[in-house]
This record gives C-alpha cells, structure tokens and sequence, in this order.
C-alpha cells in the first residue's frame, strides 16, 4: 500500500513514446502535488484527504459486472474496479472501440489524440491520470455514421474493504457529419462507507457537422472521491451537449472544458447534484469562444441538505474577434437544512465587442405555501418535498435529448442509498 504514485508495472513500458507521456505526467504531479485550498480552482473543494498513504492499485482482470442493468438498448463498455473488460456487443460498421492500451501500443495513428487536450500545470489531478496511462477506451466514429443506439461506459466498483486508486482515460473522436450518444455510469456494490479514488480523463476530439451527446451517472459510495475532467475540441458546427447528474461520493468533481474553435461550434452543459451528509459535489466549467458564431448554453440545479456542500465555478471566455458569440450560464439550488452550503463562482471574460452573455446564480428553500398545500391535501411531508424537488430538477433534466435516457436518470435521481 501507498500514496497517489506507486511503483506499479503498466503495459507498454518498453515503448519510449508511452514512457515519455508517462514520465511527464508523473513529474507534473510531482512538482505541484494534490491542490490545496491556496490553488484558486479549488478553493471551495479541498481534496486534501487524497493525499492519503493507503491507497491500493490492483494489478489483476475481473469479470464484467452483472448488476449494473441498463433499461435500454444500448452497446455497454464494461470495466471492473477499474479495469477494462470484454463485452459481448457488437458495434456497427464504421464504429471503433478498443481499449486504450491496444490503441496506443499497435496504433500509431491515434497518437495524435492522446493528451492533446490535456494542459498537465492546470490539471493536477489529469496529470496523476497520466503517469498511469493504461486503462481506458478509445472510441472512433467515422464521417457521416449516425450511431442508433446510445455507447454506455459502465464502471463498477467493488472495493471488498480495500482503498482502491484507479485512473481511466477515454478518448473519443467523431469524424465530419459523425452522431453519438455516451453516457457514463459509475456505479458500485458493497458498503456504503466503502473508500475508493476514482480518478477520470475524456477527450473529446468533434469534427465539422458532428454531434455529441454526452450524459454521465455518479453515484459512488459516499465515503469515495470522484475527479473527473472532461475536455472538447469542438470545429465548425459541431454540438457538444452534456448532462451529468452527481449523487454519490464524499467528495465529487465533474469538471468540463470545452474550446469552440470554429464558427459554429455550440456547447450546451447541464448537471444536477444531489446531497446530504458531508460530501462535497462540485461543478465546474470553463467554456472558450474562440472564434465568432459560437455558442454556449449551461444550466445547473442543485439540491443540498444536511452537513453537505455544492460548488458551482463556471467561466466563459470570449476571445477577442469572436464577434456574433453567445454564452449564457445559470445556476440555481435547494437548500434543505440549515446547514446545507453552496458556494457559487461565475465568471465572464470578455475581450470583442457584439456579444450576447449571461450568468446568474440563486439559492432558496422549498416553498412552505406550496408544502401546506399538498399536506392539507393528504400527502406526506416527505413525499411533498420530493415532488417539489422533482419539479424543481426537471428544467433540467428534460434537456436530455435521448427520452430513455432521461427517464432512467430521473429515476435514479429519486433512488435513496440504504
């Protein structure tokens, strides 16, 4: 057992482009260390306990999980405790996933996408994930192929009383005129106090005319950490729209940053989180207009009770001469006990003139006229919270494009852990 950087054998250490990569993200990590509350992205998220001594990395192959059913067709992309498992779906011609150590050790021609995006000073936690870099996907979708069924990554976890690290990397890339629908499902069994680290990379690499949806699930067990950073490259008239719903987790980071490089290019980012307890869930975006046309849309509603703390950051930049660029960003939360907390940073920074932005941030408590209503009514207290919260998350919630989706997160969403 030992800290966030063990000495472990990885597949490909014989290739010296892998090493290299390897190499630098481990003296990345080195230098600037896990961030503390000093480091302004993460003042109000302070992952100081990870930098814990009793961390475990498995070295060995389990099997698919078999209890994490999905209630829709779907092509499932199965990984154990972090490690990469074979499934029995078959893909459609002109779709291509392999595990990410195939890709990088027999395909020279997908070098060009591993950690392009990756800015290793900013990301710290990036930077970890890739003096590991090993397991994960990459997915390839080719020009003008429009994939029918949703590609769900499913990533299980069973910690069997042990304090699992595991670090997943994806990339992804959509060809001219591509369509895809992801969505990422972390997941686990066992004690609900299980402690874990769960440590996320996606590229995201969109071409011309190409669409992404991309909806993710977190709902790990309440005493694990779960960082994740999601980064696009979007060109022209190409549409990234994501949904992440946070429930899990003691302390949670879904981070997103998305450069529109060409005219045309649209990000639209929504989330939810759901707490109580102790966790901390975070949110945080960083959208570029790099050039002008581009447009940004986000929306994120939370719901915080207990001892518990949401963090929204979100930050839109207009370069300059991105002339005709919108960018508007809401954030709302439920705060359902006293000494539930949310700390809200929005951002804009702008340098070219004719630009349409927005942001706005608010916070309140259940309507208690509304409650009165529905109890002199005949309904429970509780169940008179939870349909206004429900009312209240479904703004949100209904953006997701793909109906099965939704209503399947929504359930989710409901679910109490026992």
């Amino acid at each position: 057992m030992a800290g966030l950087l063990q000495n472990v054998t990885l597949l490909g250490m014989e290739s010296p482009w892998l090493s290299s990569l390897r190499k630098a993200g481990k003296d990345t990590f080195l230098q600037n260390g896990v961030p503390t509350a000093k480091v302004e992205a993460w003042k109000y998220t302070k992952p100081r306990e990870l930098n814990a001594d009793d961390y475990v990395i498995k070295q060995h192959f389990s099997a698919c999980p078999k209890s994490a059913e999905i209630p829709f067709d779907c092509y499932r992309i199965c990984f154990e405790n972090g490690w990469f498992c074979p499934d029995e779906s078959e893909l459609p011609q002109g779709v291509e996933v392999i595990p990410l150590i195939e890709a990088a050790m027999f395909q020279p021609q997908t070098h060009k996408y591993f950690c392009g995006l990756v800015d290793l000073a900013k990301y710290p936690f990036a930077a970890l994930n890739q003096a590991y870099l090993q397991e994960g996907v990459y997915i390839h979708i080719e020009k003008n192929v429009e994939l029918k069924k949703p590609l769900v990554i499913i990533n299980h976890t069973n910690s069997e009383q042990e304090n699992l690290l595991f670090n997943l990397h994806n990339i992804i890339v959509l060809e001219t005129g591509a369509e895809a629908t992801l969505v990422e499902y972390y997941i686990y069994d066992g004690d609900l106090k299980s402690r874990y680290f769960t440590n996320v990379v996606n590229e995201i690499y969109l071409s011309p005319n190409s669409r992404f949806y991309h909806n993710k699930v977190q709902d790990e067990a309440f005493k694990a950490d779960h960082i994740a950073l999601n980064l696009v490259s979007a060109k022209k008239d190409s549409l990234y729209k994501s949904f992440c719903l946070q429930k899990g987790a003691n302390i949670g980071r879904n981070e997103t940053f998305v450069k529109l490089k060409e005219e045309g290019a649209t990000a639209e980012v929504n989330a939810t989180y759901i707490m109580n307890g102790w966790a901390t869930l975070d949110t945080t975006t960083d959208i570029e207009h790099l050039s002008p046309y581009t447009y940004s849309h986000q929306l994120i509603k939370g719901v915080v009770g207990g001892n518990a703390k949401g963090v929204f950051q979100g930050k839109i930049h207009i370069a300059k001469d991105a002339i005709k660029t919108e960018g508007n960003q809401l954030h709302k939360a439920l705060l359902l006990s006293d000494d539930a907390e949310v700390d809200v940073k929005p951002e804009l920074e702008i340098f070219a003139d004719d630009v349409k932005c927005s942001h706005g941030a608010a916070s309140g408590e259940l309507d208690e006229n509304q409650l009165f209503y529905m109890r002199s009514r005949g309904i429970g207290l509780e169940e008179a919270k939870q349909i206004l919260i429900d009312a209240y998350l479904d703004e949100v919630t209904t953006k997701i494009d793909n109906e099965k989706i939704s209503s399947w997160i929504k359930l989710i969403a409901k679910e109490n852990r026992k």
